[in-house]
């Protein structure tokens, strides 16, 4: 029998069930489309790494012993005489070097394809290597480069045509003979040379980046012993099998991060679900009062009426993953598209499935158990009554747990901005006390909606008349409603004012870090993964007006066991560059010495005179004396060490950047400059306002994609709004038939229903851009120490999303209160 009347009810409530089941497809297209994409990502990437190096047995390269070099600038390189010798040990076929190094490609519109995207390849041309020759001839000389076909396509090239490459050294212009199948890189682009070439522009005459080899028939494990016995010092080698699973692994943890990214917002988006979800369930049942007190009087138990209730949950649930399911894949086809991924098609998983209706069913069901207790709680002879309602909780326990939960949330977050660490990490206390701040905000928002509606509604009777002052005193009607349809829209809000004061302060603590500490008045750095040439910075030099124009370098080391990333450049760069304060010592650097900070002076115990054991990339421990400590410093970070110490471990030494001095700073030094690299066009030429300007562009980028995955939990509370409302217009249909009867016109009753939506919206408006602001302080204060000095919040954004709250209000009251300016005056007076 209660299965019947779970059908029959949900049969008869359709457009409210179907509301409801929109927050589920939302949350779960997010869950759902996420899990599918990376799927696909780890499919193509599994074939293509399944793909490349599949000949190769054993390969040879340099061990490496330091984590952040990556692009072979400092790692030692295989020699190439090595081939001949490794050629005659027993059970190696064709062994091949092989050189891999930066190249970027020039567009016939003067920039660079890819940037700081996707990797910029440079390699020399193996036949039977990883690349298939789709059209023309290999490379056969100096001047010769081949091109991947999609790269070819982007930039408009055809064979026979002149194409520009920028390298780490003087850019190369070069005939374009053939094109290469890219075999399905993602966005790299890819640039073959001959050998000889691909040595001189991309490492050193006489040297590979690694040797492949084949083998004769005997076992990849054994073959590598016999290989390995032969190498000298600084080199290893590895099976093929090994070499895939490290390229294999290194995807797997990019996308594993990006999984996990994606998934904290459709989590989120989840969350704010669950509450329209509690929401419309505590709504239809209160509706359903003396239906379902009528169950109870005909024998129906408690269990089966909570069953019952549930029953509408689960099929809800159901529907709303089946159709997130689906939409998941249209949203893993657009994230695809985005990415600039081509395939056959998406790559459908158990996974995915498994979890849409996980997701789907178990949050519809924990959402919905708290009404379907109390639908059970309904005494049968409550259906004897007219004015039968669920009885009302106190909001005396609801008041303690929220204050509980507040106050320990608070807790939480004033230990971590006092550095208190849990698990070795101060952000765990600070991101557990802003969960318990959401929650203890959330059980206390029906406590706190009184006095803030009636403060947000006090215009309304002026300005309205008799529809704002109902519209007021219906929000104020139902404190749990108002505020279960409020808070979904406070988090949405929270998170996204959050990432706003985050990002505001990030730019002004950049600009105040540019004025306090870059002494240059230009700053020349490159677009993509390349350097500074030297005679680029020749040709800055020698530039009118010019007067300084000094290298900074970058590597990577080892510290008494630990990876670190340090800075070099000489004292007059120093001094220009970054406004150094010595705090002690000098800066005068010499042939061995480093400079410190004094944060990591003081951690080390390490003073003026101290000697560090610094191990670098070549696997040689140099040992390095502390000549002075200065004081923090953001564009230099925690070490600099001497230009000379960095060039006896580095193959080729780029810089990265070039500070530069000059007479004046005005628009015709700036062109001057800028003509002086106009054969450089990897390089960019900025003042201090450029420096600002393309710093707060990328933080504005970081922002608007934030606040772009955060806008899937605004939508779903939008849709909370609605379903609130039109769930309020059925509940109240004999009261609207009343109103209309005694002479209120549509037109009144619509401006009601919009005004109540109004100050709903900006009443979670207020509490969500209220929490941000407190969560993005209390951020900006535990980060301090890594360079977010400056807290600066976004007033004006901020009252921009309350206006936005505002209109959403607006557009989510249309339809219900179309619906009820709708109704037929006789039927709703009628209505019981």
């Amino acid at each position: 029998m209660m299965a019947k009347v779970t059908l029959r009810n949900l049969a008869a409530h359709k457009i409210r069930l179907a509301l409801t089941a929109v927050s589920v497809i939302l949350g779960v297209a997010f869950v759902a489309g996420t899990l599918i994409f990376t799927d696909t990502m780890n499919r193509q990437f599994d074939d293509l790494i399944g793909g490349s190096a599949e000949n190769v047995a054993v390969d040879v390269r340099a061990k490496k012993v330091v984590d952040g070099d990556d692009d072979g600038a400092t790692a030692r390189p295989v020699p190439a005489a090595l081939v001949e010798r490794l050629r005659r040990v027993e059970g190696v076929k064709d062994p091949v070097g092989n050189v891999t190094g930066y190249a970027a490609i020039v567009g016939k519109d003067g920039k660079l394809v890819g940037g700081e995207g996707p990797p910029q390849l440079g390699v020399n041309w193996v036949p039977g290597g990883d690349f298939d020759l789709a059209s023309g001839r290999p490379p056969a000389g100096p001047g010769e480069v081949l091109l991947d076909v999609e790269t070819a396509e982007k930039t408009g090239h055809r064979v026979g045509d002149e194409v520009r490459v920028v390298v780490n050294g003087p850019p190369q212009r070069l005939r374009l003979v053939g094109l290469l199948d890219g075999g399905g890189l993602v966005g790299a682009t890819i640039a073959a040379f001959d050998t000889p070439t691909a040595q001189r522009l991309l490492l050193k005459p006489g040297q590979f980046s690694d040797i492949s080899m084949a083998s004769t028939g005997v076992s990849e494990e054994v073959l590598r012993d016999r290989v390995a016995k032969t190498l000298p010092g600084g080199l290893e080698a590895v099976t093929g099998t090994e070499l895939r699973e490290e390229f294999k692994s290194e995807v797997s943890q990019f996308l594993s991060f990006f999984r996990t990214f994606l998934l904290v917002f459709a989590l989120i988006s989840i969350f704010v679900g669950a509450f329209i979800i509690f929401n419309t369930f505590s709504m239809l049942v209160a509706q359903r009062t003396r239906e379902l007190a009528l169950l109870r009087a005909i024998g129906a138990s408690r269990r089966q009426v909570t069953r019952a209730v549930i029953g509408e949950a689960v099929a809800v649930g159901f529907i709303g993953a089946t159709l997130g399911l689906a939409a998941g894949a249209g949203l893993a086809l657009l994230l695809r598209g985005l990415v600039g991924i081509e395939g056959e098609g998406l790559v459908f998983t158990a996974t995915p499935v498994i979890w849409s209706y996980a997701v789907g069913i178990v949050v519809t069901v924990v959402s919905a158990y708290f009404p379907a207790r109390r639908a059970a709680k309904i005494p049968p002879v409550a259906a004897m009554r007219d004015d039968v309602a669920l009885p009302q909780r106190s909001m005396r326990i609801r008041l303690v747990i929220g204050t509980v939960l507040a106050a320990g949330g608070a807790a939480l977050l004033a230990l971590g901005l006092t550095g208190v660490e849990l698990g070795g990490n101060v952000m765990i206390p600070i991101g557990f006390g802003a969960l318990l701040v959401f929650l203890g905000v959330a059980m206390l928002a029906p406590v706190i909606s009184g006095p803030v509606v009636r403060v947000l509604g006090a215009p309304y009777p002026r300005l309205f008349g008799t529809p704002g002052r109902m519209a007021q005193r219906n929000a104020l009607r139902n404190p749990r409603r108002t505020a279960a349809t409020a808070s979904a829209l406070m988090i949405g809000l929270a998170l996204v004012t959050t990432v706003n004061v985050m990002g505001s302060s990030m730019r002004a603590s950049v600009n105040e870090a540019i004025d306090t500490q870059l002494g240059a008045d230009y700053l020349i750095e490159t677009e993509g993964r390349g350097g500074v040439d030297a005679s680029a910075i020749t040709a800055v030099r020698r530039t009118a007006g010019v007067e300084q124009a000094l290298p900074f370098y970058e590597g990577d080391a080892k510290i008494k066991g630990k990876s670190i990333w340090y800075a070099s450049a000489d004292q007059a760069a120093l001094a220009v560059g970054a406004k150094l304060e010595v705090e002690s010592g000098s800066s005068r650097l010499g042939s061995d010495g480093m400079m410190v900070d004094e944060d990591t002076a003081e951690s080390n115990g390490w003073r003026v005179g101290s000697v560090v054991p610094v191990l670098f990339p070549d696997e040689v421990t140099e040992r390095l004396r502390i000549v002075g400590v200065y004081a923090r410093n953001e564009l230099l970070g925690p070490r600099v060490v001497s230009p000379e110490a960095y060039k006896r471990h580095t193959n080729t030494p780029i810089a990265v950047a070039v500070v530069v001095d000059t007479a004046t700073t005005d628009p015709a030094t700036t062109r001057a400059l800028k003509g002086a690299l106009a054969d450089y066009p990897a390089l960019e030429v900025q003042d201090r306002a450029a420096i600002k300007e393309a710093q707060s562009k990328e933080i504005d980028s970081i922002v608007a994609f934030l606040t772009v995955l955060l806008t899937m939990s605004i939508i779903i509370a939008a849709v909370g709004v609605i379903n609130t409302l039109a769930l309020s217009v059925i509940e109240r249909t004999r009261e609207i038939g009343l109103l209309r009867a005694v002479g209120i016109s549509r037109r009144q009753l619509r401006r009601m229903i919009r005004l109540e939506s109004v100050v709903i919206a900006l009443f979670g408006a207020l509490l969500g851009i209220g929490i941000g602001v407190i969560f993005g302080s209390a951020l900006q204060r535990a980060l301090s120490d890594e360079g977010l000095t400056v807290l600066s919040i976004p007033t004006g954004t901020l009252i921009t999303y309350l206006v936005v709250a505002a209109v959403i209000g607006v557009l989510a009251a249309l339809w219900p209160a179309w619906r009820a300016g709708r109704m037929d005056v006789l039927k709703a007076i009628s209505t019981e």
